[in-house]
């Protein structure tokens, strides 16, 4: 595959996040957040009787995501460059995995408290990312789209980590 097909740049890019400056990964990384607020609000989020609602969105973004990653990442290589700036699907569903593995639900009943850990979640996310703690800075390395998902999977579980740490300390 010499470039990535409309529909996988689509979504490879997230609906066309990847091409918004800066911080593409931030931008990448935004929808989840924005679906378990929407879902916070609508009564379905994580600490609410339909967790498992907010749950399967997540998974299923993971899922996707990650998929996508891993099938079209040639393509996008070979269009954009070595895990490409504009491929913010690795993001994506680093960001789904991490609010997956949020213990909110445990915690915080009242919305506002659960949407206070979803931004002190991205924000988590968003620093390991960047930081590429070992071992994320190494699987970076892995060719293709394993490389440039990886990382970011890495990234979503030193961040949930981290989240229970504080969730458990209070």
């Amino acid at each position: 595959m010499n470039r990535p097909d409309p529909v996988h740049e689509l979504v490879l890019t997230t609906g066309g996040l990847g091409h918004m400056r800066p911080a593409s990964g931030t931008w990448g990384s935004l929808p989840p957040v924005a679906l378990s607020a929407v879902l916070t609000l609508a009564g379905a989020g994580p600490a609410s009787a339909y967790w498992w609602v907010h749950a399967l969105v997540m998974l299923a973004l993971l899922i996707n995501f990650s998929a996508i990653c891993v099938v079209a990442a040639d393509g996008a290589e070979a269009r954009w460059g070595k895990d490409p700036s504009p491929v913010v699907a690795d993001e994506t569903a680093g960001m789904a995995l991490t609010l997956l593995l949020m213990p909110v639900g445990l915690f915080a009943h009242e919305p506002f408290f659960v949407l206070l850990t979803l931004a002190g979640a991205f924000v988590l996310f968003r620093a390991f990312d960047i930081a590429k703690l070992p071992p994320a800075g190494e699987l970076q390395n892995i060719p293709g789209g394993w490389g440039i998902l990886l990382d970011d999977l890495v990234a979503a579980i030193q961040a949930a980590a981290v989240t229970w740490i504080i969730f458990l300390a209070m």
